[in-house]
């Protein structure tokens, strides 16, 4: 296996560490935003068989960046050694799997759950990541442009399912994005406690605990009243901005109607 390390290698393009709202930062932001943004409005109207389709490919896309960082990080960062908090199976992550899932599932809770959550929840998640990027700016310079490249999938994805009609034609669809959030959180601190000892105690899928988070302020919060309290404030917050998400969504629907 020592030459998937020497490719891995091979790909670990020498360049200075971006800076937050440095130019690398803000050249994502400033084009990448309106790119996205304006591509999904383009093929909003695809059909079901297009949008089947279109889906399913950026699942793809996705499932195969995620074989190439687990590899980078494990072959080549890692040395051999896994390096668990790159597991896959963060909030920004789930969407690889429901996009290739989403396009063989019949309409129903279930598959209006996961395209739902893809709309809010992971449109608040690459919003955010910009906004904070400490956790998309890495020491290896491709990882970086990897996690810019895979958050701006992540809105694209978003907006399309908004503005194509697929999703927030009801109100009950923002329960269903919301309780399909809460399982996924329910499974990743499952995951967190499973292997808890592989990983020094140090894994924390979805940043639900039981290990201290290192989101800012919530990371205060769990230090000064424990992680439940921390996970507690932060669903919350998660759930307010998923709220601020939907209803545009949800109004421009129906004014449609």
């Amino acid at each position: 296996m020592e030459w998937i390390g020497e490719l891995m290698a091979a790909c670990d393009i020498q360049a200075p560490v971006p800076e937050a709202y440095g130019a690398f930062h803000l050249l994502f932001m400033c084009i990448g935003f309106p790119v996205v943004i304006i591509l999904a409005w383009k093929v909003r109207n695809l059909g079901e068989t297009g949008s089947r389709r279109l889906l399913f490919c950026c699942g793809l896309i996705m499932l195969f960046g995620e074989a190439f960082k687990q590899c980078f990080y494990y072959f080549y960062v890692g040395g051999g050694v896994y390096i668990w908090k790159m597991f896959p199976f963060h909030m920004c992550s789930v969407p690889m799997y429901f996009l290739v899932i989403v396009p063989f599932l019949k309409d129903g809770p279930i598959k209006s759950g996961m395209c739902h959550f893809m709309m809010i929840y992971n449109l608040l998640g690459g919003c955010s990541a910009y906004l904070e990027p400490s956790g998309m700016i890495q020491p290896e310079f491709i990882m970086t442009v990897y996690s810019f490249l895979w958050h701006l999938m992540l809105i694209f994805v978003a907006f399309y399912l908004g503005f194509s009609n697929l999703c927030a034609k009801r109100m009950r669809d923002f329960f269903y994005a919301t309780v399909t959030l809460l399982v996924l959180c329910l499974m990743a601190f499952c995951i967190n406690l499973l292997f808890w000892d592989a990983s020094g105690g140090k894994l924390n899928m979805f940043f639900v605990g039981p290990a201290i988070t290192p989101l800012i302020v919530f990371h205060d919060i769990a230090k000064a009243a424990g992680w439940y309290t921390a996970t507690a404030a932060y669903l919350v917050l998660i759930l307010l901005g998923g709220v601020v998400i939907f209803l545009p969504f949800y109004l421009s629907a129906r004014k449609k109607a």
